[in-house]
């Protein structure tokens, strides 16, 4: 995907890297992560939540605010953000940096221009670079738990070493799979500013036995939302670009994810959705470029 340079008065950064950790607790313990099967398999993914609630038994909605009383859009103290000279700077520490950067700025600007065309506010959130471990306003941060957002602060939390997870470990390559994992956790942002993941975690609340379907759902359409940044952008798509995408999508498929784990899917723990339903609800919005078409809580009702 070919991608002007980023903004830098048109991203808000936090740079924690360098800074130590020094968190405690967490996944795993005493600085571990998160350990799978007795030992750290490294998935590293977006999914890698729902593997380890299925492997180890806790509440993966619970860590990112979404269930068991944490709330939504919460008030957190406010870390400082940079702009200007300073993003520039946390920007082009490495090529992974400067290309998350680039995705960052293409999606405020054209998310930015859907909020206002609609009459919505639109607040953009901050890209949080740390490494192996960081903190959010949802608790600890670590690099087993892949990238996530965090409703509280707003923040989209990446630890830039799980693109090399991505190539080396599942097979999900090319810009566009990285691409896609920040529009991903952007769409996340987006169901935040439209009250969507706060009506989400009501209904979770009132009934635990729907919070995995619940979660798929909200999922897949952060998937979709991905994919419409991407239609918005057509003629900045390169060949090949749309298969890679679908392909890294495919790999982060519970189901996929449980069969690498060497274990038979489990639909009951599904928290992201099937391989065969990322893929679709990721082509639905490249394919339509409208965020109503990714509705799929209506979808898939029943």
């Amino acid at each position: 995907m070919r991608l002007d340079d980023f903004d830098p008065n048109d991203v808000d950064i936090e740079d924690q890297r360098g800074r130590g950790g020094g968190l405690g607790g967490g996944f795993g313990g005493g600085g571990q992560g998160l350990q799978l099967g007795g030992g750290g398999l490294g998935i590293g993914t977006i999914a890698v939540l729902m593997v380890g609630a299925w492997m180890l038994g806790f509440n993966p909605l619970s860590v990112l605010g979404l269930a068991g009383g944490g709330q939504i859009g919460a008030p957190v103290a406010q870390r400082p953000v940079a702009g200007g000279s300073d993003a520039a700077s946390s920007c082009t520490v490495d090529a992974a940096s400067r290309e998350s950067c680039n995705a960052l700025s293409s999606l405020n600007k054209t998310w930015r221009g859907l909020f206002e065309g609609r009459g919505h506010n639109f607040a953009r959130p901050r890209l949080v670079f740390y490494s192996s471990r960081g903190s959010s306003g949802c608790g600890a941060a670590q690099s087993a738990m892949g990238p996530f957002y965090c409703p509280a602060d707003h923040g989209i939390y990446l630890d830039t070493d799980f693109y090399r997870q991505m190539d080396t470990e599942l097979g999900a390559t090319g810009q566009f799979a990285r691409d896609y994992v920040i529009a991903h956790e952007y769409g996340h942002h987006i169901q935040s500013l439209l009250g969507t993941s706060a009506k989400v975690q009501a209904q979770q609340e009132r009934n635990s036995d729907a919070a995995n379907s619940l979660s798929v759902r909200l999922e897949l359409q952060a998937d979709c939302y991905a994919g419409v940044w991407a239609a918005r952008n057509r003629d900045r798509l390169e060949k090949g670009d749309m298969e890679s995408g679908l392909n890294a999508a495919h790999q982060i498929g519970d189901d996929t994810l449980m069969k690498s784990a060497g274990r038979a899917p489990v639909e009951a723990a599904f928290t992201h959705g099937t391989s065969a339903q990322r893929m679709e609800w990721l082509r639905r919005g490249m394919e339509s470029g409208d965020p109503a078409k990714c509705d799929t809580f209506a979808a898939m009702k029943g």
